[in-house]
């Protein structure tokens, strides 16, 4: 039991220590191209407004895809109930709420903040939004299926990175955000139904 609990806190200090070095990255590659990683970024209520609001149907599709019979998509499904909840399903909602924050901060800085105007300013802008996109879903492939739809959620925040006519980074901050918390709770909720319905079972074979 001691030992579980211990891997839990170790995977989830490595996974926000990951995600963190992220933003380092970010700065070095901003000092190579000559881009600031934090120049767009302020706040706005709008654009937080706007985040929450387009968090909506990009979770909404997350919530169709569970339910869905397709054999690549259960895969995905199966890979992070086997994967990811395993370790995290013991952590409070706001254990989850700062490592899906500390994702989304970080993602963002590096691949909107930094690879996407670089790309803009070397191949255009939409060239520089589909390449970071394929850049995002490939350092996401953990199958195939999962890197496409990871490249369509990149190309989907990079579109909010200027929506209402003004360059924002906490739009597409928000968005990562709440997705992945969103997310979290949602796979936490089906791993722990899973293993009381398994628990249940283990119990009726007991008693038999």
């Amino acid at each position: 039991m001691e030992n579980t609990r211990q891997k839990s806190e170790n995977f989830f200090r490595t996974a926000c220590y990951f995600e963190s070095l992220l933003i380092v990255l970010a700065i070095f590659l901003g000092w190579i191209t000559g881009i600031d990683p934090f120049e767009f970024l302020y706040f706005s209520e709008r654009s937080v407004g706007y985040g929450l609001f387009a968090t909506i149907p990009l979770f909404l599709v997350f919530l169709a895809m569970e339910h869905m019979s397709i054999a690549e998509i259960q895969n995905i499904r199966k890979l992070l109930l086997d994967t990811i909840a395993p370790y995290l399903y013991r952590h409070h909602w706001t254990d989850l709420l700062v490592l899906a924050a500390i994702a989304g901060v970080s993602e963002e800085i590096l691949f909107r903040g930094v690879i996407q105007p670089w790309m803009e300013n070397s191949w255009g802008m939409n060239a520089g939004l589909i390449g970071s996109s394929v850049l995002f879903g490939l350092v996401h492939a953990i199958t195939p299926l999962y890197a496409l739809l990871a490249m369509g959620v990149s190309i989907y925040l990079g579109l909010f990175l200027d929506y209402g006519g003004e360059r924002n980074l906490l739009t597409p901050i928000v968005i990562h955000t709440a997705y992945d918390f969103l997310a979290f709770l949602a796979i936490m909720k089906t791993y722990r139904s899973s293993r009381v319905k398994a628990d249940a079972l283990k119990q009726d074979h007991t008693e038999d």
